[in-house]
């Protein structure tokens, strides 16, 4: 019988859930590295007893943990990050210039041809490289050095690079997206980089058309159709249909547009699920409600998920990379709040239940669907 992996990464360490086919019964193990902010814990789709975490602490920097055998042990990595890039710097918020740092790893994308292959998300809005599961990392300098770079500025968690998609067909095509400077993509695996924000609309910057600067929270896309692109950004649910060439927005009905999650449905590429907050001020669901929004249209026509979600008094968020699918028959859709609770449906999205309680605020959940 398959079984499903949640990999769950916290303010306080990173917790591995897991269950047999049915989904009925969870057994959690953590915290693993407790006490450190644990950003992104993630599986290899080539060997899914590989993992890696992100381990950061404003004391004692950053690490990249790694597992062999489903994070039942764990080893440092040497951690070596090599900027391949020259200096520069970038704007800060009052628009002054600051040099670029280098803070923290706030995603891991192993890739789906090798284990040992796997790129990283910096902040400052940088891309790394690893050949070797890990060991050593070297910056794809092209992106920063792009000829925009100079202008972007960070949004208000950072100036993260937090979303990094690999098309299933061509390894060398891959999307990233930065906050505040907006998405990216490459054919030739990171030598070269064209800004994909055509049709974005912010309001908040001086050009709200502008090439780059806006604040993109989180891509997805579905394998079966990768050259459609899902994206929810500081206002507007967005699509594309030519890899990120052109963006309309498919906000339609929803409450409210602002969001950080979004994620696609496993075996259905016009079905997305968002969940929607007040305002980027109020970070909370609308009216206390917490509420999954579901489109089985690819977006427009959205309708709220509600069964064993809390209908009042929840101010939670739920943060860009805590929303995650697994791939058995009735998918199953993920995700955790800054509450601390992880949620789960197992049928599509129809009906959740709390499968982890009282954890630290969660901040990545990932999902391995196991044979």
């Amino acid at each position: 019988m398959s079984a499903v992996r949640v990999l769950a990464g916290t303010r306080k360490g990173a917790f591995i859930l897991e269950a047999d086919g049915k989904r009925d019964r969870w057994k959690i193990e953590g915290p693993f590295f407790a006490g450190w902010e644990m950003y992104h814990v993630q599986g290899s789709p080539a060997d899914p007893q590989r993992l890696y975490a992100s381990q950061s602490s404003g004391w004692f920097g950053q690490i990249i943990q790694r597992s062999d055998d489903g994070g039942r042990t764990w080893r440092t990595m040497n951690n070596e990050f090599t900027y391949d890039g020259t200096p520069g710097t970038h704007q800060w918020y009052d628009g002054s210039e600051r040099p670029w740092e280098f803070k923290r790893v706030w995603h891991i994308e192993p890739s789906p041809l090798s284990p040992d292959i796997l790129y990283a998300g910096i902040e400052d809005a940088a891309l790394f490289h690893s050949d070797d599961g890990g060991e050593h990392w070297h910056e794809l300098a092209a992106l920063r050095n792009h000829s925009t770079g100079s202008t972007w500025h960070p949004g208000a968690g950072g100036m993260c690079l937090h979303t990094i998609l690999i098309d299933p067909n061509e390894s060398r095509r891959m999307y990233v997206a930065i906050s505040a400077a907006g998405a990216f993509r490459t054919e030739d695996g990171g030598a070269t980089w064209r800004p994909i924000n055509r049709g974005l609309h912010s309001e908040y910057i001086p050009d709200p058309n502008a090439e780059v600067g806006h604040c993109v929270h989180r891509l997805a896309m579905h394998p079966a159709k990768p050259e459609v692109l899902f994206m929810q950004k500081h206002w507007d649910v967005m699509r594309s249909d030519d890899r990120g060439d052109n963006w309309y927005e498919i906000s339609g009905n929803l409450p409210t547009d602002f969001g950080f999650a979004i994620d696609v449905h496993a075996h259905d590429p016009e079905t997305v699920y968002v969940v929607p907050i007040k305002s980027d001020r109020e970070h909370f669901p609308l009216d206390g409600a917490l509420r999954v929004y579901r489109s089985k249209t690819g977006g427009n026509e959205w309708e709220a998920m509600t069964k064993g979600l809390p209908q009042e008094h929840c101010y939670v968020n739920v943060l860009r990379d805590a929303m995650a699918v697994d791939r058995l028959d009735s998918c199953g859709i993920y995700f955790g709040t800054t509450g601390g609770q992880i949620y789960a449906s197992s049928d599509s999205g129809e009906s959740w239940t709390a499968i982890a309680r009282d954890l630290p605020p969660v901040l990545s959940v990932e999902v391995q669907t196991l044979a």
